[in-house]
């Protein structure tokens, strides 16, 4: 050992490292020293920014807003509608409910003036039945013989006689000769009886009907 070296402070077999090494892991530690510092220093120096209040959220928070307030309306229309819809389908159900009586009404209505038509049906073809009787067992003014013009049996006045009113029954074929009941009533409704071999005159007295 020369006389400018100083002893060595390393310990007996621990290898010693280059100083140049060292040198270099100081330096790294610095730089990131630095650095650090460095970054720091720049987020220490800047404000941070609220998102909520950033453009772009407030622009979403706007179009949010008029997105609900759209749905809020078309729900508000949409519950009208609804609603309108099923008053109407309540006020067709009801009406159609009204029609259902009145048809029924209606039904019954019919059967009745078709009870009454039949009735006055019924009721004419039994008065034409007895008009037609009455025709035909009607006698006018004139002279009939019984049997063969008219039958015999019981006639009387269909109407009040006027005063002029004068029948005859006669014996058929003496020509009026042989007068066997006659009469002048001078009103009300008389009656009379013929039978066959008779002949029977009226004069005035309107028309007889057969009894």
């Amino acid at each position: 050992m020369s006389e400018n070296q100083s002893p060595s402070t390393v310990p007996a077999g621990v290898e010693e490292k280059p100083k140049t090494e060292k040198k270099r892991w100081g330096l790294v530690l610095s730089s990131v020293l630095v650095i650090g510092a460095l970054v720091g220093g720049v987020f220490w120096g800047m404000d941070l920014v609220d998102p909520k209040e950033s453009e772009e959220y407030l622009a979403l928070s706007e179009s949010h807003a008029a997105v609900a307030a759209e749905r809020d309306s078309l729900q508000s229309d949409f519950d009208e509608l609804e609603a309108g819809i099923a008053g109407r389908e309540e006020a067709v159900e009801e009406r159609g409910v009204a029609l259902d009586e009145q048809a029924a009404n209606l039904d019954t209505r019919d059967q009745e003036l078709k009870d009454a038509e039949d009735k006055v049906a019924a009721r004419e073809k039994a008065v034409g039945k007895i008009e037609a009787e009455q025709l035909e067992n009607s006698v006018e003014d004139g002279v009939w013989t019984v049997g063969s013009d008219i039958k015999a049996g019981t006639y009387r006045a269909k109407e009040a006689v006027g005063s002029d009113c004068y029948w005859a029954v006669i014996k058929t074929g003496t020509n009026g000769s042989d007068i066997i009941d006659n009469g002048i009533p001078g009103g009300g409704r008389p009656s009379v009886t013929v039978k066959k071999g008779q002949d029977f005159e009226s004069s005035r007295c309107g028309t007889w009907v057969k009894q």
